[in-house]
């Protein structure tokens, strides 16, 4: 396999969570979209934590990835969303061994 695939938590200060969702459908959604290295991703909220978000994400390789998360989309989605969370996101880059699908 040579696709790299990235866990992002976010944790929102309380009661913002829906506030992050919808600066993340403003700036990145439609990215992601136009993105045909994004072989994958999902979004979603803890069912557990009323404050975090999920997300991941499956790129066609690693400098995809790094140049998704280079990208001005990127860049001005966390300018916009860093007075919203608790803390810079939680992110971890793997390299795929199997993936099913």
């Amino acid at each position: 396999m040579s696709g790299v695939s990235i866990f992002i938590r976010h944790k929102a200060l309380s009661g913002q969570r829906d506030a992050v969702h919808a600066i993340w459908d403003k700036h990145l959604r439609p990215a992601i979209e136009a993105n045909p290295s994004h072989t994958a991703y999902h979004y979603g909220f803890d069912q557990n934590d009323p404050d975090m978000i999920c997300v991941f994400q499956r790129y066609s390789s690693a400098l995809a990835a790094s140049d998704f998360l280079n990208s001005s989309a990127y860049g001005q989605y966390l300018e916009a969303v860093t007075p919203c969370l608790s803390g810079p996101p939680d992110l971890h880059s793997v390299d795929e061994i199997w993936a099913k699908g």
